[in-house]
């Protein structure tokens, strides 16, 4: 047996990486370095809602504005690069899905239960990822990462709007199963302000993740 018939079969790159998490945890930073390194098609999330001013600004119906938009917006941006061996990989900075957790914060019951008609129509033309990398950060966190973003539009958001949005989060990623996951807390670590925090998971996702696994940075305790 020859020295390299010995070796372990190499690990294959998730052909369809999606990076979720709530607002300014980080993911569309990762997701860029990622499709860069994996020359990957990039889908970027629905940013220029022209009903969200709106909705911070709480105006009557228009959470629902705001949440159909999205809704359609993602599910346009999710079919038109649909996963083939033959393409080159995809990296998502959303999940599909992503958009029933704000639906379940802002609507109420009666717009909620159309809002389900559309969402379960088109959920079936959207695949699921290979790997789904969940970033996750406590509440006062992302408050700090918000105001220090300046973005005039987020600065309407209250405090408790962002922590019911984290525990959304926490509660649907809990049950997740659709794919493999791996769950990062950012709480300590800053992708977007340290390049070896960025750089640490970068060489975690050089291994495979099965099931639901936990990355844990070395500088935290």
């Amino acid at each position: 047996m020859t020295a390299s018939s010995s070796k372990p079969p190499s690990f294959k790159t998730p052909r369809y990486i999606v990076v979720e998490g709530p607002i300014r945890v980080g993911k569309s930073t990762l997701a860029r370095v990622l499709a860069e390194q994996l020359h990957a098609r990039r889908v970027f999330d629905c940013e220029h809602n022209p009903f969200l001013g709106d909705f911070y600004n709480e105006k009557p119906g228009a959470a629902f504005r705001a949440q159909m938009y999205f809704l359609y917006e993602r599910h346009r941006r999710l079919v038109e690069v649909r996963p083939d061996d033959s393409a080159a990989p995809i990296v998502s900075d959303f999940l599909f899905e992503k958009d029933k957790i704000f639906a379940y914060i802002n609507l109420d019951n009666e717009e909620l239960k159309l809002y389900e008609k559309y969402f379960d129509m088109l959920s079936p033309s959207i695949s699921a990822p290979d790997l789904t990398i969940y970033l996750q950060a406590k509440p006062e966190i992302l408050r700090k990462r918000v105001s220090k973003k300046g973005d005039p539009d987020e600065s309407e958001i209250s405090p408790e709007y962002i922590e019911a949005v984290a525990r959304a989060y926490e509660h649907f990623f809990f049950r997740y199963s659709a794919s493999n996951l791996l769950v990062v807390d950012t709480t300590d670590i800053d992708f977007v302000e340290r390049n070896e925090d960025l750089q640490e998971l970068l060489r975690r996702l050089r291994h495979p993740v099965k099931g639901t696994q936990y990355f844990l940075p070395l500088g935290q305790s």
